[in-house]
């Protein structure tokens, strides 16, 4: 009985530390999207860049980010920046427009050409894993509470810092941030 018993207490501690362990994603490269365009965006495609991650939506009070958005894209890119939009509908239901609709809004009104990925779930129940990964690296408060919420991946895909709403893209703040990033080796 006692040597059934420890057998059950190994095999069980190691499903389980199994199973935590490949639950817990250490870097932001453990992730994929779907694409605006179709097909997978894999964040490991980009290993060894700055990956900028932002929730975006097209009718939101904050949608005139995408100006900043695309200026970042564009001074930084050939340095190693990756600006990755995230159309999501779930805060006021702000980006309720079809994936065709919502690239086809960005490119005609502010010039977008980073990457998009399809309209994704954010927050709750359904929530992407990486903002579920977001919340177990930086906590709970850390997860996206409104629109164009930004996150800063370093070139080793950890997280680096979170940016709310508030912070535009062209913030002194988060292109410092930006700049000391990119100045680190993968």
């Amino acid at each position: 009985m006692i040597n059934t018993l420890k057998w059950f207490y190994v095999i069980s501690t190691s499903l389980f530390l199994g199973t935590a362990s490949m639950a817990h994603a250490n870097t932001a490269y453990m992730f994929e999207f779907d694409s605006i365009d179709g097909g997978k965006i894999s964040l490991s495609e980009y290993k060894g860049n700055v990956i900028l991650v932002v929730n975006t939506a097209s009718e939101c009070g904050f949608t005139s980010q995408y100006t900043g958005l695309q200026a970042l894209w564009d001074e930084f890119k050939e340095d190693g920046l990756v600006v990755l939009g995230i159309p999501s509908n779930d805060f006021g239901g702000q980006e309720p427009g079809t994936d065709s609709q919502i690239k086809n809004f960005c490119e005609v009104n502010f010039n977008i050409d980073f990457p998009m990925t399809a309209k994704t779930t954010i927050k709750g129940r359904d929530a992407h894993p990486f903002y579920r990964w977001v919340s177990d690296e930086l906590g709970w408060m850390a997860g996206p509470k409104w629109n164009f919420h930004k996150y800063l991946i370093a070139r080793n895909g950890t997280l680096h810092d979170s940016f709310s709403s508030m912070v535009s893209p062209t913030s002194a703040n988060l292109q410092e941030q930006i700049t000391l990033l990119l100045a680190q080796s993968g």
